[in-house]
């Protein structure tokens, strides 16, 4: 008898097993209110109490509490989310709780992939609290899909909301990234502001000066790397702005790609950039990069790093496609050779541990070119000799000064402004003319057939000085763009006052290019032109 009821105890106790719950929590956009990053925000905190609560009162063995924090009813990625998948499929429990289904996911796919079907097939019961959800209601999976397709509507719209606002705030030149560019930070007063970061601006503009003065991209990034300066994910880990680690060493080093997109990004400029990938769609985290022509780009938003005659020596040498050599040094002479039979860019080699220049014409057809050939060295001399006499020429300070070009221009401006003057006064009297003859008209002094004719000829008088007061101002701002001119040239001459070595940034501030020619037979020299910049 007692071992009867011993085993009818024992099968009640079977028949009484607690089905496993698992318990979902995820925060929406909408309801985000955390305090700081790392706590879970109040709605996380309401969601565990309440279906705890009710778990409990249904008499459910908890297993966990999972709970996703700041990821979007469409991320597929949600660390959580997919542990109760993992949990689901080996059948470590028997019930996934949320608050709605829309906690669980908003996309129709997976509701139909797992609530309908996977769900079933691993025999797991799901339950939304809010919204009745429950696969072990009969006819309750129309009222399941239809609330995922609310739910879809709803992230698609939601998308496009946010697509909208963020275009618009690009277009108003607001940056709208999470991260600032390398060189620069958010400004704290001021939302959608950049500022200069003094410590990594100092890097760029080092970046810039060693690509102007003829370093390669590769060579740049060895540098840095081998003066131990972080590369722009390292430094922003260091400061504590990001904090994605990179998952290997070589994450940490500068390349040569970070190098190309620094040298070629006009936010240096200080034009803001963006829009330039765009999300395949509302449901995947995958970029693609846009065309130029459909990137926002607002002008003037933020403080430059690069000045304006920097970027543009750098963009042309760029568009140039120079090629360095093994030691990562662009040529001295490289685009900057002719053939001057052909036109074409002398090419550069090497024989012997000397460098030579030579047409590439006349390598590859013999009878298109009658070709040229120079030693580097030989050529370095020559230019270099020629850039001295020419400093030498127009640096004399006191003949400068004395020069006819600089006296008839200082001469033709001082007239200019002489007659600027008379002209202006001119201009005044007619004005006053004019004003006399209306007030003359008013007080019966003249008749309106009068007035009439004075009028006409005081305003045909005024309209012809104004347009000849306007070409002298023209003609004096072209004296004084000349005057600027010589001054700037006169500076930049400065600077190379007894050089010694010819280096690629006087070759391109002072250089436009150079023509070679084939050896004449008597005088064995060769026609060397250079052309001048200015």
């Amino acid at each position: 008898m007692n071992i009867t009821n011993n085993v009818a105890s024992s099968q009640t106790n079977v028949d009484k097993k607690k089905p496993k719950v698992a318990i979902y929590c995820r925060l929406s956009e909408e309801d985000r209110n955390k305090e700081n990053e790392e706590d879970d925000s109040r709605s996380i905190q309401n969601q565990k109490l309440m279906l705890t609560e009710y778990a409990i009162r249904q008499e459910w063995d908890i297993q966990g509490i999972y709970s996703d924090d700041d990821y979007t009813g469409a991320d597929r990625d949600r660390p959580d989310f997919n542990k109760i998948l993992n949990l689901a499929e080996k059948r470590q429990i028997d019930i996934i709780l949320c608050k709605s289904q829309s906690r669980f996911t908003r996309e129709l796919e997976l509701v139909e992939r797992y609530i309908h079907n996977l769900f079933i097939e691993w025999n797991i019961r799901f339950v939304g609290l809010v919204d009745n959800a429950d696969t072990n209601v009969k006819g309750n999976k129309k009222s399941r899909q239809i609330n995922g397709l609310v739910n879809e509507w709803y992230l698609e719209d939601m998308s496009e909301n946010i697509k909208s606002i963020l275009q618009s705030k690009r277009e108003q030149g607001l940056h709208t990234g999470g991260l600032a560019l390398y060189g620069y930070l958010k400004d704290p007063d001021k939302k959608g502001h950049l500022i200069i970061d003094p410590v990594a601006a100092e890097v760029v503009r080092e970046v810039f000066n060693l690509y102007n003065q003829g370093i390669g991209k590769t060579a740049i990034a060895r540098e840095l790397n081998n003066r131990g300066i972080p590369n722009p994910t390292q430094y922003k880990l260091q400061r504590g702005i990001a904090y994605k680690t990179p998952k290997t060493r070589l994450g940490t080093l500068w390349k040569y790609s970070a190098i190309a997109s620094m040298l070629k990004n006009e936010m240096y400029i200080g034009n803001m950039v963006q829009g330039r990938y765009g999300s395949i769609s509302y449901k995947s985290k995958k970029n693609k990069p846009k065309p130029r022509e459909q990137w926002v780009i607002v002008e003037g938003t933020h403080e430059a790093i690069i000045d304006m005659d920097l970027w543009n020596s750098v963009q042309n040498k760029i568009n140039k496609n120079f090629k360095p050599f093994l030691n990562g040094h662009i040529g001295v002479f490289a685009k900057k050779c002719k053939c001057e039979h052909c036109g074409y860019i002398l090419k550069s080699s090497k024989s012997h541990n000397d460098r030579y220049l030579r047409c590439p014409t006349r390598q590859v057809n013999k009878n298109e070119c009658v070709g040229c050939f120079i030693s580097q060295k030989v050529l370095e001399r020559i230019v270099l000799k020629e850039i001295n006499e020419m400093i030498d020429k127009y640096l004399n300070k006191d003949k400068l000064e004395e020069s006819i070009i600089v006296d008839n221009i200082r001469s033709k401006k001082d007239k200019l402004e002489e007659e600027i003057a008379q002209y202006q006064a001119n201009l005044n009297k007619q004005s006053k003319a004019i004003k006399d003859l209306y007030l003359d008209k008013a007080n019966g002094v003249i008749t309106t057939e009068q007035f009439t004719e004075f009028n006409e000829h005081f305003k045909e008088e005024k309209e012809n000085i104004e347009k000849l007061l306007k070409q002298k101002k023209s003609e004096l701002i072209k004296f004084k763009d000349e005057q600027d001119i010589l001054k700037s040239k006169r500076q930049l001459l400065e600077k190379y006052i007894n050089v010694t070595e010819l280096s690629r940034e006087m070759m391109d501030n002072l250089i436009d290019y150079i023509t070679v020619g084939v050896k004449d037979p008597i005088t064995k020299k060769k026609p060397i032109k250079i052309y001048w910049k200015f």
